[in-house]
């Protein structure tokens, strides 16, 4: 294990020593706390709403993208994973979570994230909220074909479709 970035104590603001941990390795320590501190990072959904047919995926565009990505959002804390996707998809979209599959995780080093993606059969009429610029419900192969390049999302999306993942 690598020695993590955390420099002070979240807790109450010391300067962490590196002490090694049985079976974790190198891992930051407050010697005023006299408590181990474990690497914090955020932790978001992806989702990949398809609508009852599980024919059509909807994709929309955010903060004035041209390109289409998948609805994500932050887990509040306190929030189970699960729990976000369904409140991401209505506040967003305005529609209900009939069925919900998790897929698959991956770190995003960008933005120190856990991302959880998750397959979401939705029903409803789509009324999105003002985060979103525009949306569109795509047939698969459209989906594939339009997914932001080179982006998590894209990756998401394809390794749920074809089972394989590039990470």
């Amino acid at each position: 294990m690598s020695v993590p970035e955390m420099t002070h104590c979240m807790h109450c603001g010391a300067t962490l020593l590196h002490r090694y941990l049985k079976d974790e390795g190198i891992v930051p320590y407050c010697p005023v706390c006299e408590a181990y501190r474990f690497p914090v990072f955020n932790t978001a959904i992806s989702t990949i709403v398809m609508n009852e047919g599980q024919d059509h995926i909807l994709l929309i565009q955010q903060y004035g993208r041209p390109s289409y990505i998948l609805v994500a959002g932050y887990v509040n804390r306190g929030e189970d994973a699960e729990h976000a996707v369904c409140r991401e998809v209505n506040e967003e979209m305005q529609l209900e979570v009939q069925k919900l599959k998790f897929n698959r995780s991956h770190y995003f080093k960008p933005t120190n994230t856990l991302m959880l993606n998750f397959t979401a059969i939705v029903k409803g009429k789509p009324e999105p909220n003002w985060e979103i610029d525009s949306w569109k419900w795509f047939t698969i192969e459209e989906a594939r074909q339009v997914i932001r390049p080179n982006s998590l999302a894209r990756d998401f999306l394809l390794g749920y479709l074809d089972g394989t993942y590039p990470f």
